[in-house]
């Protein structure tokens, strides 16, 4: 990536909290998201991208060399005028609202959703994953990354974001936390497991408020069930430790084909 883009990846209100972490743990991890993420969508240079969930345009900004036209969709209007703003100079890139992404008649030949499906709250997420079926071509790919938040990886994560907290860096000072019989249940989880998961409240829209999850409670292997009923799973990755598979790592991803 050239200077001038990552100049205008570094005014992103989540590369500046994640990217650029004091913490060097924080920045590894979430930087080989990032990574990951662009080795993935090197295979698809030049098709059409949608960014679901793009968020600062963080992503976009790291593969705008290999996709000439792409779009970022995300729910909050404030992030995504940014957006808007902070790459008006970026060639082919442009943002959208989610809710507006019925109007677009075009599909795409690649989609990617990072780190969004596990903020959705049942209902949202299954309108999530009608979307993508619907916006993704024939012979299109989905790509899929959500947090491991279960087994040794969890334990791992609290004891990160607690130093983080401890440090006031970025908003991790305000992390959820878990009671031991949580902990318990969530590290030995199976693909059934689950925990009471706490919903938060964002008024992005006025009058218009925004219901979601934090992290705590979000299994992985209950979501790749869940997209076996819209896709074609074809493959699970993971990152940033991807040869311990989900035992201690990061990130899954989900790397799908229409059915």
């Amino acid at each position: 990536m050239n200077l001038a883009n990552q100049q205008l990846l570094a005014g992103g209100a989540y590369a500046r909290k994640q990217l650029y972490c004091k913490d060097r743990i924080v920045a590894w991890s979430h930087g080989s998201r990032f990574r990951t993420g662009r080795r993935l969508a090197e295979a698809f240079a030049g098709a059409r991208l949608l960014d679901y969930g793009c968020g600062d345009g963080t992503f976009l900004a790291l593969v705008h060399d290999l996709f000439p036209e792409a779009v970022g969709a995300d729910l909050d209007p404030k992030q995504t005028a940014d957006c808007v703003r902070r790459f008006a100079s970026l060639p082919g890139l442009s943002f959208v609202l989610t809710e507006d992404l019925p109007a677009h008649n075009t599909r795409f030949d690649l989609i990617f959703c990072m780190e969004v499906l596990e903020h959705c709250t049942d209902d949202v997420r299954l309108q999530v994953l009608r979307d993508l079926q619907r916006l993704v071509s024939s012979h299109g790919s989905v790509i899929v990354s959500v947090p491991i938040e279960i087994g040794p990886s969890l334990v791992g994560k609290q004891i990160v974001r607690t130093i983080a907290g401890w440090r006031k860096l970025g908003d991790y000072q305000y992390r959820e936390t878990y009671t031991w019989r949580e902990l318990s249940k969530m590290v030995f989880a199976g693909a059934g497991t689950a925990i009471d998961r706490p919903v938060f409240r964002a008024d992005l829209i006025p009058g218009r408020p925004t219901f979601f999850h934090g992290h705590k409670g979000f299994n992985w292997r209950a979501l790749r069930r869940q997209m076996q009923e819209y896709f074609r799973v074809q493959q699970v990755l993971f990152s940033p430790l991807s040869w311990l598979h989900g035992f201690f790592s990061s990130q899954a991803w989900f790397i799908c084909k229409s059915k």
